[in-house]
C-alpha cells in the first residue's frame, strides 16, 4: 500500500457521522470497519518503516554510529509525516475503498 498517495487530512478534522452509516446502515459497524481497517493501516505502516530502517543498521555500531545515522532519521521523519493510520482508514472508507462484509447479514 501507498500510504503517499492518500487524500487524508494530515489533522483532525470534524465530521458528519451521519454520512458513515450509509454504506452499512449502522453507525457503529461503520465505526468498527474503520478501526479494523486503521489497526491494518497501522501493522502495514509499521512493517514498512521497520524494514526501511533495517537496510540502514549493522550489527557493528557504536553508540555514537546510532544517534548519528542521518538515513534513518530523514526515514522516521518522512513517517511521522504521515496521516494517522485512522485518518487514512476514514478516507478510505468514505471513498468506498475498504472491502467489508459481515457474515451474520449473509446469512439471512
Amino acid at each position: 500500500m501507498d500510504f503517499k498517495k492518500t487524500n487524508a487530512e494530515q489533522s483532525i478534522v470534524t465530521r458528519d457521522v451521519r454520512r458513515f452509516d450509509g454504506v452499512t446502515g449502522n453507525i457503529y459497524e461503520a465505526v468498527a470497519i474503520i478501526s479494523k481497517r486503521a489497526n491494518q493501516i497501522s501493522s502495514e505502516i509499521k512493517e514498512e518503516l521497520s524494514n526501511k530502517l533495517q537496510e540502514f543498521s549493522s550489527h557493528t555500531d557504536n553508540l555514537e554510529e546510532v544517534f548519528e545515522n542521518r538515513e534513518q532519521i530523514e526515514i522516521s521523519k518522512h513517517y511521522e509525516k504521515l496521516p494517522k493510520p485512522a485518518l487514512i482508514a476514514v478516507q478510505e472508507f468514505m471513498e468506498d475503498k475498504v472491502y467489508f462484509r459481515n457474515p451474520s447479514k449473509e446469512e439471512k
